[in-house]
């Protein structure tokens, strides 16, 4: 009973080691990766290597040895095979350990609270995952980011569940759209342009307006289709759009 009791405790601790390393072994290994390689009892043709961009490794009397898109399991059983082959061993038992990932990985830039290179944890990772693992979308980031793959770029929302990453891509956040507000009010600047924003709610954003401001002396200026600059009377109610600039005047005594 003692000893059935003794193997189930066991078997729950080596559990979580067990499964990282079956999802190690089914990694595709790729340029950049970083592998230990172990050939046993042969301590001398045991090293650690780094996949090169042509997607080899170089081993003590193989040489360039090819194992991008091969699992570590598939990556020694043809090191070992290559041994046998090359009669150096006549049955090498050959292991080989992923110990550092590169090839899976996409950058991160622009407004993002921790801007760097990510791992692609998941088969078929998305934006909103690798988005969270970088900490979020800084204020001012736009929520429609741009995605760079092999010199192309797209637009894709941050949300999105059917767009699927790949390594080598980039994912920039840009400045989100934005109104300007001054004259009268708490606190003027720059401030982000939520959908159906008027210009009550803008006023609101930035603090209110100051005891010397009057919310019936606010002016509009607005960029049109033709490249002027237009300044109109606005109203409370009016809608907000990305890059208006709101004027706040003082009120007349």
């Amino acid at each position: 009973m003692k000893s059935t009791v003794l193997g189930l405790a066991l078997l729950v601790l080596a559990l979580p080691a067990m499964a990282q390393q079956a999802q190690q072994s089914a990694d595709k290994l790729g340029p950049g990766d970083a592998v230990r390689v172990t050939v046993f009892q042969q301590p001398d043709m045991s090293t650690e290597a780094r996949v090169s961009d042509r997607g080899t490794i170089s081993l003590p009397l193989l040489g360039e040895t090819q194992v991008a898109g091969a699992t570590a399991a598939e990556a020694a059983e043809r090191i070992a095979e290559a041994l046998k082959k090359g009669q150096y061993l006549k049955n090498p038992q050959v292991t080989v350990a992923l110990t550092a990932v590169r090839s899976r990985q996409v950058s991160v830039l622009g407004l993002i609270a921790r801007p760097g290179r990510y791992v692609l944890e998941e088969a078929k990772p998305g934006i909103s995952d690798v988005i969270a693992a970088a900490g979020g979308i800084a204020p001012g980031g736009n929520e429609t980011v741009t995605v760079i793959r092999n010199g192309e770029s797209q637009k894709v929302s941050a949300l999105a569940k059917d767009f699927e990453l790949k390594a080598g891509d980039t994912i920039y956040i840009d400045r989100g759209p934005t109104f300007y507000i001054y004259g009268e009010v708490t606190r003027a600047g720059a401030y982000p342009v939520q959908p159906g924003l008027t210009v009550m709610q803008a006023i609101s954003l930035s603090g209110g307006i100051t005891p010397r401001g009057s919310e019936r002396r606010l002016k509009m200026r607005r960029t049109g289709q033709d490249g002027n600059v237009v300044e109109t009377d606005a109203k409370l109610q009016d809608q907000v759009k990305a890059d208006d600039v709101i004027f706040v005047r003082e009120a007349l005594f």
